[in-house]
């Protein structure tokens, strides 16, 4: 179960790039707008969730109780429009590859420390030397995406 856990999980990594560029494109189609191509994407994501929802039998009437959640059970969706619409925004700036290796260092960097205190009743998980080393690695990889070049340009 493990193995289809982790392939799961580098499949979303293989098409965050993918999408990055998508949204990028359908930029153009929304009048140079990063904010409502963004807005678009969310939207067809939005009714891809609601058909597989409703294909897969999910109970509609759980939904009922929305109204009554603490606000701060929404922001996760609010944080999943604030990563599209940057990478929108950033793509074409920086380029995927150093954007991604920026956000990917801040995800590990996050993560750690959600996974140090066990953020809202997730498991907690030590920070070990073998996982710092993984950050610091990934630091490294970092400066070489964004600055490499200019220290070892190509022939």
């Amino acid at each position: 179960m493990r193995y289809l856990l982790v392939a799961l999980a580098l499949s979303v990594g293989l098409v965050i790039p993918i999408q990055a560029a998508i949204n990028n494109a359908l930029k153009a189609d929304t009048g140079g707008s990063a904010l409502l191509a963004a807005f678009v994407s969310f939207a067809a994501g939005t009714v891809a969730l609601f058909l597989v929802s409703v294909a897969m039998g999910q109970p509609m009437r759980t939904l009922s109780s929305l109204p009554h959640l603490p606000w701060w059970k929404l922001v996760g969706g609010v944080l999943g429009a604030f990563f599209v619409f940057s990478t929108i925004h950033l793509a074409p700036r920086l380029g995927i590859a150093a954007m991604l290796a920026l956000i990917i260092t801040g995800q590990i960097a996050t993560s750690l420390l959600l996974d140090r205190v066990g953020f809202l009743g997730l498991p907690v998980r030590e920070i070990s030397v073998v996982k710092l080393a993984g950050a610091a690695l990934l630091v490294a990889g970092v400066v070489l995406v964004n600055f490499g070049e200019r220290w070892f340009p190509n022939p």
